[in-house]
C-alpha cells in the first residue's frame, strides 16, 4: 500500500519544494513591475519537463488534485467578489457593459479561432465541427477578468468614484459570466466532437445540467456555512474549505461516470459553477461573509503559488513556441473586442464619454478564473487539451502584464486616482505642523522646539488664540482646505500632527498625503472604530486609552528604557534618521564610525522592522533608530548632515 502512493509523495514533496521556490522568483518579478503570477509560471516552465525536467510528465498527472484543489479554491474567490450590496449603486452600467462584453468578445474571439484553425497545429487537421468546437471554448474564455489584479490595483491607487466601482464591479461579474459561458461552451463543444447534434433533448439536458449545478451549489453553500460557524481555529476551517472544493470535483465526477453507466448521456456538471454559486450564497446570504473573506485572503498565497508554478510546468512550449504569433494575433482581437463592448456598453448605459473612451483597460487584466479553465480544459479533452490550454494561457499571460499598466493609467484619466505625493527633498530645517490648540499640543510643540524642530501650531477657531495670549509659538488660524496647507508650509513639512476630531484629522492626513507626500503622519484618534481607514493613509496612531495602559506595561517591565523613550533620562535620548546619501548604499552599520556611547537599535525598511547588527548592511530609504547622549547624537546629526536626513526625534 505505501508503495503504491511512494511516487505520488515524492513528486508532492519535489513540487512543494519548487514552489516554495517560485514565491521568490514571484517576489523578484515584482521589482519589474511584473505581476506575481508572472514569476511562478516562468519558474513552472523552467523546472517543467520541457527544460530542467525537474517535475516531468509523470508528475504532472499525480498532481493532478492540485489542480482541482486550487480551481475549487478560485471559484469560491470568484464567487465571493459578486456581493450584491456593493454593486447596486452602478447596477445599470455594470449590467450593460458586462452584457456587451458577453456577447462581442465570445463572438470575435470564436470567429477568430475559427478563422485562424488552418495555421494552429492542433487545429489544422480537425473537421469543421471540431474547429467550431474548440472556437467557442476560447471565445468563452476570452471573457474572463482578474478581480484580484483589479481590486490590488485598485486598492494601490486608493480609487474612489463612479469608474471605479463600475469598472471593479463589471470585473468581477465577469467572472460569474464566464463559469456559466464555459459551462455552456463545453457541453455544446462536447455535443459537436461526439457528433451528437443539437435537439430539443439536447437543450433539455442543457438545462437539466444547469439545474442540478445550482442545487449542488446550494448544498456546498450549506455546508461551507456549517464549516465557518465551527469553533475551531481558521487553519483548519481553511482546510476543510479546501476538502469541501476538492470533493466538489470528485462528486461531479462520480455523477459524470455514473451517468454513462446507468443512461446513454452523460451529466457533465461544471464544479467551478457549483463551488462558485455556493460561494456567492454564503457571501451574500449569509453572517459570515467577514470569516469567509478573511479565510480566502489568508489561503491565496500559497493556494496561488501552488497552481500557477504547476500551470507553468504543464505548459507544452514547444507548441508555445511554434504558436507565439497566433497568441498574439488573439491578445490584439481580445482587445479590440473588449474596446467595442465596453464603448457600446457604457454608451447604452448613458455613462460619460470620457469614462468610455478609456474603460475597456480596465477589462485587459486576465488570471486565476481564466487560467483555471483552460486547464479544466486540459484535463477534460486530453487529446488535444495541453495544446490549447498552452495557447489560450500564452493570451492570458499577455494580458496579465499589459492589464494593470492600462488599468492604472485608465483611473488617473478618469481623475478618481488618489495615491501619495512625491515629498519634497530635505530643507536643511526639521519643520511640523500640529492641528489643534490644547495643553498636549502646546508641550508637544515645545518638546520638538527643545529638539531644534520648527513647529507652527493651526487652530480653527480665533477664540483659542486669543485665550493663550502672549507665547513664542507660531500660532495660526486655519481650516481644513488645501490653500491652509499650503500657507503653513506642508510642502516642507517632515510631519504632520492632527489632535482635531477623527472626521477632521481625516480630511488633514488625506490632503498631506495626496498633495504634500508628508512621511510623517500622526493623529490622536478618538474612536477605534476608523483605524482601518487612517492605517490606510500609513498614519501613526495614537489612541489615549490604550498608549497609557501600553506605556504603564512598559514602564515595569523595562523601566530604563522607557525613561530613554519619554526623555525623562537627560543623560539618554532616542533619534530616528533616513538613510539618504548614495554612498551609504550596502555600508554595513559597524563601518559607520559613530561615537562609541551611541547604539543603533533598529533600521525600517520599507513595512519591516530588522534588528540590527554591525553586520547589516544600509539601504537607501532605510529609517534608522539611535540611541544614545545627547552630546553624542548632535554630533551624529552633524557629522553626518548629508547623509542621514532627522525624521521623529522622541522626548516626549
Amino acid at each position: 500500500m505505501i508503495e503504491q502512493y511512494q511516487p505520488v509523495l515524492i513528486f508532492l514533496v519535489t513540487f512543494a519544494v519548487v514552489a516554495l521556490s517560485a514565491r521568490q522568483i514571484g517576489n523578484y518579478f515584482t521589482r519589474f513591475e511584473l505581476p506575481l503570477i508572472s514569476g511562478f509560471l516562468f519558474a513552472g516552465m523552467l523546472v517543467g519537463p520541457y527544460l530542467l525536467g525537474l517535475i516531468p510528465e509523470e508528475a504532472i498527472e499525480h498532481l493532478e488534485f492540485v489542480d482541482q484543489i486550487s480551481l475549487a479554491f478560485i471559484a469560491f474567490a470568484a464567487g465571493s467578489e459578486l456581493y450584491v450590496k456593493a454593486l447596486r449603486t452602478r447596477l445599470k452600467s455594470i449590467a450593460w457593459v458586462t452584457g456587451s462584453n458577453a456577447v462581442v468578445v465570445p463572438i470575435m474571439g470564436s470567429v477568430a479561432v475559427y478563422l485562424l484553425a488552418p495555421v494552429i497545429p492542433f487545429l489544422a487537421e480537425m473537421d469543421s465541427a471540431g474547429r467550431i468546437a474548440i472556437s467557442l471554448l476560447a471565445g468563452a474564455i476570452l471573457v474572463a477578468r482578474s478581480p484580484s489584479s483589479a481590486i490590488a490595483i485598485v486598492n494601490e491607487m486608493r480609487a474612489r468614484g463612479p469608474f471605479t466601482q463600475t469598472t471593479l464591479g463589471v470585473t468581477m461579474v465577469s467572472d460569474v459570466v464566464v463559469i456559466i459561458l464555459f459551462a455552456i461552451a463545453v457541453e455544446t463543444a462536447d455535443a459537436l466532437l461526439t457528433h451528437v447534434g443539437f435537439s430539443a433533448g439536447f437543450v433539455g439536458l442543457l438545462l437539466a445540467e444547469l439545474l442540478i449545478s445550482a442545487i449542488l451549489g446550494y448544498i456546498v453553500a450549506r455546508l461551507l456555512r456549517a464549516i465557518l460557524a465551527l469553533h475551531v481555529k481558521r487553519i483548519v476551517k481553511a482546510a476543510l474549505t479546501l476538502l469541501l472544493g476538492y470533493l466538489v470535483f470528485l462528486v461531479a465526477l462520480e455523477i459524470r461516470h455514473r451517468s454513462h453507466d446507468i443512461f446513454s448521456f452523460e451529466l457533465f456538471l461544471e464544479p467551478l459553477l457549483i463551488a462558485m454559486i455556493g460561494s456567492f450564497i454564503v457571501t451574500n446570504y449569509t453572517g459570515y461573509r467577514d470569516e469567509f473573506l478573511k479565510i480566502l485572503e489568508e489561503t491565496a498565497p500559497p493556494i496561488y503559488v501552488a497552481f500557477f508554478t504547476l500551470t507553468g510546468a504543464s505548459l507544452a512550449l514547444d507548441v508555445l513556441v511554434d504558436t507565439w504569433e497566433i497568441a498574439l494575433a488573439l491578445f490584439l482581437v481580445r482587445l479590440v473586442s473588449i474596446f467595442i463592448a465596453s464603448f457600446a456598453g457604457g454608451m447604452a448605459a448613458g455613462d460619460p464619454l470620457a469614462h468610455n473612451r478609456v474603460s475597456w483597460m480596465a477589462y485587459v487584466t486576465q488570471a486565476g478564473v481564466g487560467l483555471g479553465l483552460a486547464t479544466e480544459v486540459a484535463v477534460e479533452f486530453p487529446g488535444w487539451g495541453e495544446e490549447f490550454a498552452t495557447l489560450i494561457i500564452s493570451v492570458i499571460v499577455l494580458s496579465q502584464i499589459i492589464g494593470p499598466p492600462f488599468y492604472k493609467w485608465a483611473i488617473k484619466q478618469s481623475g478618481e486616482a488618489h495615491t501619495r505625493a512625491p515629498h519634497g527633498k530635505f530643507d536643511g530645517q526639521r519643520d511640523a505642523i500640529i492641528f489643534g490648540v490644547e495643553g498636549q499640543s502646546l508641550l508637544l510643540a515645545r518638546q520638538l522646539e527643545s529638539h531644534g524642530w520648527q513647529v507652527r501650531l493651526a487652530c480653527l477657531d480665533e477664540s483659542f488664540i486669543q485665550e493663550i495670549g502672549e507665547t513664542n509659538i507660531d500660532i495660526r488660524e486655519a481650516d481644513l482646505t488645501l490653500e491652509t496647507l499650503h500657507d503653513l508650509g506642508a510642502e516642507q513639512a517632515d510631519a504632520i500632527v492632527s489632535m482635531l476630531s477623527d472626521e477632521e484629522n481625516y480630511r488633514i492626513m488625506e490632503l498631506a498625503y495626496e498633495h504634500f507626500g508628508t512621511e510623517t503622519l500622526v493623529v490622536r484618534l478618538n474612536d477605534r472604530a476608523h483605524t482601518e481607514q487612517f492605517h490606510e493613509l500609513g498614519v501613526l496612531i495614537v489612541e489615549p486609552g490604550t498608549a497609557l495602559v501600553s506605556l504603564l506595561d512598559h514602564f515595569v517591565r523595562s523601566p530604563v528604557a522607557t525613561s530613554v523613550l519619554l526623555g525623562q533620562d537627560p543623560e539618554q535620548d532616542l533619534v530616528e534618521v533616513e538613510v539618504r546619501n548614495p554612498a551609504l548604499h550596502g555600508v554595513t552599520v559597524r563601518d559607520l564610525q559613530l561615537p562609541l556611547d551611541t547604539l543603533v537599535l533598529s533600521v525600517r525598511r520599507k513595512d519591516h522592522t530588522i534588528i540590527s547588527h554591525g553586520y547589516t548592511r544600509l539601504e537607501l530609504g532605510d529609517h534608522v533608530s539611535i540611541i544614545g547622549s545627547q552630546e553624542s547624537l548632535e554630533k551624529v546629526l552633524l557629522r553626518f548632515d548629508e547623509q542621514f536626513r532627522p525624521r521623529i526625534t522622541t522626548g516626549l
